[in-house]
């Protein structure tokens, strides 16, 4: 009797990983993309990939918090104008964040949102 170890080895591809985080800024060109892009970068690579699962399920969080934030942000706008100011601030946050943890990805860190629900754990 042959046992035969089928033991996977993760391969670092820090290149993907960034690039799961810059998918995300479709959402500027496209409008829908900067979720579902990601989403299908992780859920077809997690397994393959050092550290996609961490990554993908924290850019898969932020995406459904900011979406979140928006849908709440748009009746805001009756109070004074706070629903404005929070759409600038989820702009910039959903801007900026992609690419700082795109860098932190290439260096082989952890990524870290800020204001994110996590919805998938």
């Amino acid at each position: 009797m042959e046992v035969i170890n089928h033991s996977q080895t993760l391969s670092t591809n820090n290149q993907l990983l960034v690039l799961t985080h810059f998918s995300q800024l479709l959402t500027y060109v496209t409008g829908f993309g900067g979720l579902i892009v990601p989403l299908i970068l992780w859920l077809t690579s997690k397994d393959k990939v050092s550290g996609m699962d961490e990554h993908g399920k924290a850019i898969v969080n932020f995406q459904l918090s900011l979406i979140l934030f928006t849908i709440l942000s748009i009746p805001a706008i009756l109070l004074l104008g706070l629903g404005i100011l929070s759409l600038i601030f989820i702009g910039v946050i959903g801007f900026v964040l992609p690419i700082v943890n795109a860098i932190k990805a290439s260096n082989g860190e952890s990524p870290s949102y800020l204001m994110t629900i996590r919805f998938i754990s």
